[in-house]
């Protein structure tokens, strides 16, 4: 067991041991070692001003991520580089071609968002050889910026690749971050609070049955907001993100088996190839940093009515391996939530893993409606997948999220649907049914009303997506509004 966090901050190994270890990285670079360039602007990982990138062990090979500061706990460095914006320009004083299209390209003007750009642009530098267009749309969905407009920031990603590639400066980051490597628990212990990072499943499981009311840390993308907006003390935390068996992505011919820490950016790539829809949604789940950080475990496990990894996973079937002390038992999706945040687990067990089966046969629909496309939470999300023999109706999931107090699945719908021939007469039926199965608030987010008017055309929208042939006139007379 170890109690010192060590990191590289740029080519300086750092070493700390008396720390809060639910301080920021955010608070860490401006209050204690004085790099102001990362900005605090929202505090919750929207703005994307905190914007640095974190380089860590993959393997023998180094991963580069554009990360939020301003919800990632300084522990959480252990093992990795942090990168800022102090750390770009090289020893000269020479601007980094990111640095220097975006001045060419006059990309900054108040200048307070300007370094969480090009800490974003950065690590794409670092990552891809070339941005198309839309990429970099993707690239700083997560940079919010008031006065320049994006479009000269836009230009600049563009341009940076035309500038030659500097030097690269310091030590060998892989042998330094092989040297610091951590194989054991990291405890901190600092008035009267604890942070544990185990470094193996059963040390996991063995922490958390010892500390079950302790506060299980995977991205942080929830439970950062509990220390910048709602002032909270968290006791005792144990850290997901240094056990491999959590991290591990594993594919049979039947069955898509991801680990709970595994983050939604690792999990796009064999999503996204098996169910092209939902590897959609997960493109519009957050921004780039936020997926970074956001893990699949805790979008379940939070057991919001609006976890958009949800209504997909339970279309498709998917299962939960629930582990408390070594002890596992499996259990489907759709038993997991009983209420309102709250969730079958018992003390002291957590989700080990996610099954996705491998539907062959069937096609999954899956859209999200929210009021912007980027970075948005759901007013509803649908989720639809259907296996067709000819015309018929052989099985059907219809899974909703935002439309009650979990995610769930339209049974009443799914029964008007299953076992009969799939036109448009049977699908305007099973959408009155869903004025069975669910009873919708109305919110901030959207009202009532429109949330079941929503679930109903969404549902007309797959059925005018698999069938056949889609012309425009058979596609605008589906489409018109269903008000039934």
């Amino acid at each position: 067991m170890t109690t010192q966090i060590r990191f590289l901050l740029g080519d300086k190994l750092m070493v700390l041991k008396d720390v809060d270890p639910s301080m920021t990285v955010l608070n860490f670079l401006r209050c204690v070692v004085g790099r102001p360039g990362s900005k605090e602007g929202c505090a919750e990982g929207d703005c994307g001003a905190c914007t640095v990138m974190l380089c860590e062990l993959r393997g023998d090979d180094l991963q580069y991520r554009a990360v939020n500061s301003c919800i990632l706990f300084l522990p959480v460095l252990d093992g990795k580089q942090l990168v800022t914006v102090e750390d770009v320009k090289s020893e000269n004083g020479t601007l980094h071609p990111v640095q220097q299209a975006m001045v060419d390209s006059h990309g900054s003007q108040c200048g307070f968002c300007t370094p969480g750009f090009v800490m974003s642009l950065y690590t794409a530098y670092q990552t891809e050889r070339s941005l198309t267009r839309n990429q970099v749309d993707d690239v700083l969905a997560g940079n919010l910026c008031r006065c320049t407009g994006y479009s000269p920031i836009a230009t600049a990603a563009m341009r940076m690749y035309e500038y030659k590639e500097p030097s690269v400066k310091g030590n060998n980051v892989l042998e330094q971050l092989q040297d610091i490597r951590r194989n054991e628990v990291l405890e901190l212990n600092w008035a009267d609070r604890k942070y544990y990072a185990p470094a193996s499943l059963t040390e996991f499981a063995t922490l958390y049955a010892q500390y079950p009311n302790a506060h299980i840390l995977a991205g942080g993308t929830d439970v950062g907001l509990w220390i910048t907006k709602q002032h909270r003390d968290l006791d005792t935390i144990i850290y997901t993100g240094g056990v491999q068996e959590l991290l591990a992505i594993d594919e049979t011919s039947d069955q898509l088996v991801i680990g709970s820490a595994v983050t939604f950016s690792d999990a796009h790539p064999p999503i996204s190839r098996l169910y092209p829809d939902f590897g959609e949604l997960i493109r519009r789940f957050g921004s780039v940093p936020i997926r970074n950080s956001a893990t699949i475990g805790g979008n379940i496990a939070n057991a919001s009515p609006i976890g958009d990894a949800i209504p997909p996973l339970m279309a498709l079937g998917a299962t939960l391996l629930l582990n408390r002390d070594g002890e596992t038992r499996e259990v489907l999706l759709d038993d997991f939530f009983v209420g309102y945040h709250a969730t079958i687990l018992e003390p002291g067990e957590f989700i080990q893993s996610i099954v996705i089966p491998i539907l062959h046969k069937h096609r999954l629909g899956v859209y999200k409606i929210s009021k912007r496309f980027d970075q948005d939470i759901s007013a509803v999300c649908a989720a639809v997948s259907i296996d067709l023999e000819g015309d018929n109706v052989r099985d059907v999931k219809v899974c909703y999220g935002g439309m009650a107090e979990v995610p769930k699945h339209a049974t009443e719908c799914e029964q008007a649907l299953r076992g009969k021939r799939w036109t448009r007469e049977t699908v305007d039926l099973a959408a009155r049914a869903l004025q069975r199965d669910f009873a919708p608030i109305s919110d901030m987010r959207a009202s009532s009303e429109y949330r079941m008017l929503v679930a109903k055309n969404l549902l007309v929208k797959f059925f005018i997506e698999t069938s056949a042939p889609k012309t425009t006139t058979r596609i605008l007379e589906y489409a018109a509004t269903f008000a039934g």
